[in-house]
């Protein structure tokens, strides 16, 4: 029984459908920032960063770029760290819900513990890249 449905379930396109949903919110974040700038850099300015219109630019290359190399299959380990140490970054500077009081702390730290999952997602996805590689070079 396992092996019927590891043969319907564990193949490459479900693989590839699994990293889209894992970079769909940094594509659509990209792709958003992309298409109005100005409103990216008001909100890069909000949470305090410095020059906001470059960090903006850096963060829309990184959010793009990464996503593509984990969905291309090249350099997928670089491309899930990058996203990784993004997100975890991101989280602490736009999650601090430990300064919040109720109710904005209980959405917000949900909202944390979110993106935490998703670092892990991505850790996990560097990880079984890494290990594939490891494998290769034996």
């Amino acid at each position: 029984m396992t092996a019927r449905w590891a043969s319907l379930y564990a193949t490459p396109v479900v693989h590839w459908l699994a990293l889209l949903g894992l970079c769909a919110a940094y594509l659509q974040g990209g792709l958003q920032k992309a298409l109005d700038f100005s409103s990216a850099t008001a909100e890069t300015a909000h949470f305090g960063l410095s020059p906001a219109a470059p960090i903006t630019l850096a963060t829309i290359v990184l959010e793009l770029g990464a996503s593509l190399l984990i969905l291309l299959g090249f350099q997928r380990w670089l491309g899930a760290l990058l996203l990784a140490v993004f997100t975890l970054a991101a989280t602490f500077l736009a999650n601090r819900f430990w300064t919040m009081a109720m109710p904005e702390r209980f959405a917000t730290a949900n909202a944390f513990f979110e993106h935490l999952g998703l670092v892990g997602g991505f850790m996990l996805v560097a990880w079984h890249d890494l290990r594939r590689r490891v494998n290769q070079a034996r």
